[in-house]
């Protein structure tokens, strides 16, 4: 009881300080409701950019992968520091020279509205069948068994989970729909101290159980009684291998830090340009310390449970479990929460935000007023909402949530990537070879990774079932060694994509060479020290590698 009365009242607190703090905002225009008022300081963007990421398929899913592999899965927490630097210094400069509210709207100036229109839709469809599910689906697993939901309501497994669902559901879109990109922001702010304190104590709590009350004991037993599990560099077989932080895994890092709508939303709302670069460096240099909170306590469960857990995805909440104390379940259930409304209000902002400017100011409404477009989007949020919570149930259980989360989601990242990439590099590549990039990276990707890619697999895995090879680790290896990983054929896509698409300007080019204006909308004089803590930050994250390489 005790639990449940602590996370109630931190969930309320959060509401009630972002209702107050949003209460001057003005919702009826869309600056005011899509991107704060554009008014967002470093620590807000910080804070916010570092929540909407952490969430229960990133906490759950990714320790769940190091309860497998162990510390190479580290490289989708360390590696994004590098691809926010590259934001900072890079991309945000073109965002806010360009006034731009969504990611899309720059695709509407560098090509032409059908583009933009296409992305904004394949953002949209990414968002409703695959992201927001997977959060509803995955947070409420989680609070369903911090609180034993079934048990406390009398009710079964699956009815607990769909009440969960249809709660965060709810909760979410009133942060989001009503409240605007502020109210998330603020409440994202919030969580993000809650996060990170409830986050850390896992970990210690982890290891002072196996190491009698010492967390470096702890630390020394977990190091010592497997050393291998603590490379950085990741073998064949395993979820990321070495090779592919060189190839695909630093496009999707770039395309989630840097083109994703529901992400750089936040810093497109920075007051100035310094503003949102300090924020970014700011939200760079914490994500560092992310495999504290998502991969070590995995390998800690690793330990403590001998790598007896039926799934890997039950790593993370079991740990919780068996060693918090009981008084800070419900803080930590707060916190967890938190999180969980923090993804899903966020990439539900963005999709309200994706539709009004793009699609309804664009194609159904062209003369609608500002507070016209911004009611509207609202009640597609909510369609929006709905039709999630519809789906959310509908999701079984992966073998790695997190791994599957990603490979789902490059059927529309690397071609919405590949076609912002030639856009800002290239000046008379024409609006048709936008339109075939997109369209030839989407199915090539969907052939390449769910029929050829599986066929293959599925040759090799039957080849050594006739073999009479049953142990795991050795299937694991035939299975990679059967077809390119699919961060590789990431690459490889992005290449011939870019091949095309410049093929196609050389021979149509645009008639006249495309100029990026400058719409004095915010100030665009750099952070003086964006240059030197970028590469700060880049030496760490090297550094971290070379001292954890076996």
């Amino acid at each position: 009881m005790l639990g449940i009365i602590s996370f109630v009242g931190f969930t309320a607190l959060v509401a009630i300080i972002s209702y107050f703090a949003t209460r001057k905002t003005d919702e009826s225009s869309s600056d005011g409701y899509f991107l704060g008022g554009r008014s967002l300081t470093a620590g807000v963007i910080a804070g916010s950019l570092l929540l909407t990421n952490l969430s229960t398929e990133q906490i759950v899913g990714l320790n769940g992968s190091a309860y497998k592999d162990g510390l190479s899965v580290m490289a989708w927490e360390t590696l994004a520091a590098i691809a926010i630097v590259i934001t900072a210094i890079f991309l945000l400069p073109r965002y806010l020279k360009g006034g731009l509210t969504t990611i899309p709207g720059f695709l509407a100036k560098r090509f032409d509205t059908t583009t933009k229109t296409i992305t904004s839709g394949l953002f949209l469809t990414g968002y409703v069948v695959v992201l927001l599910p997977v959060i509803l689906y995955s947070g409420s697993v989680a609070i369903s068994g911090m609180f034993d939901i079934p048990t406390l309501l009398g009710v079964s497994d699956k009815t607990a989970l769909v009440l969960c669902i249809w709660g965060i559901g709810i909760i979410g879109s009133v942060y989001a729909v009503f409240g605007g990109l502020k109210a998330v922001v603020v409440s994202d702010s919030i969580n993000a101290i809650g996060l990170l304190i409830g986050g850390m104590l896992i970990p210690i709590f982890g290891l002072m159980a196996i190491g009698d009350g010492s967390v470096l004991g702890g630390l020394d037993i977990l190091i010592s009684s497997d050393p291998a599990r603590f490379d950085s560099t990741g073998n064949a077989g395993q979820e990321v291998p070495f090779s592919t932080i060189f190839t695909g895994m630093m496009l999707v890092q770039l395309f989630y830090w840097g083109t994703n709508q529901q992400i750089i939303q936040r810093a497109l709302g920075a007051k100035n340009l310094a503003e949102g670069q300090k924020g970014l460096l700011l939200a760079s240099f914490l994500k560092i310390l992310g495999p504290l909170i998502l991969v070590l306590p995995g390998m800690i469960a690793y330990h403590y449970f001998d790598n007896g857990l039926a799934s890997s995805d039950m790593a993370y909440p079991e740990l919780v479990r068996a060693v918090l104390p009981k008084p800070l379940v419900g803080f930590f259930a707060a916190v967890l929460f938190g999180a969980i409304l923090s993804s899903f209000n966020s990439v539900l902002n963005s999709s309200v935000t994706l539709f009004g400017i793009d699609i309804y100011k664009q194609h159904i409404n062209p003369d609608a007023p500002e507070n016209i477009v911004v009611k509207y989007g609202k009640i597609f949020g909510i369609c929006l909402a709905l039709a999630a919570m519809f789906i959310a149930p509908l999701i079984a259980n992966a073998d790695s949530l997190f791994n599957y989360l990603q490979k789902i989601n490059g059927i529309y990242s690397i071609p919405i990537f590949t076609i912002i990439v030639v856009g800002y590099l290239t000046k008379r590549v024409p609006a048709i070879a936008a339109k075939i990039g997109i369209v030839s990276g989407s199915v090539l990707y969907i052939i390449s990774e769910f029929v050829v890619g599986p066929s293959m697999v599925k040759a090799a895995l039957d080849k050594a079932e006739v073999a009479g090879i049953t142990d795991v680790d050795a299937l694991r290896l035939i299975e990679a060694g059967a077809y390119p990983h699919f961060l590789h054929n990431m690459a490889i896509l992005f290449v011939l994509n870019i091949i095309i698409m410049l093929v196609i300007g050389y021979f149509y080019p645009r008639k006249e060479p495309f100029v990026l204006e400058y719409t004095n909308q915010v100030s665009i004089t750099p952070y003086k020290y964006v240059n030197q803590v970028g590469l700060a930050i880049c030496v760490i994250v090297i550094a971290i590698y070379v001292y954890f390489a076996k």
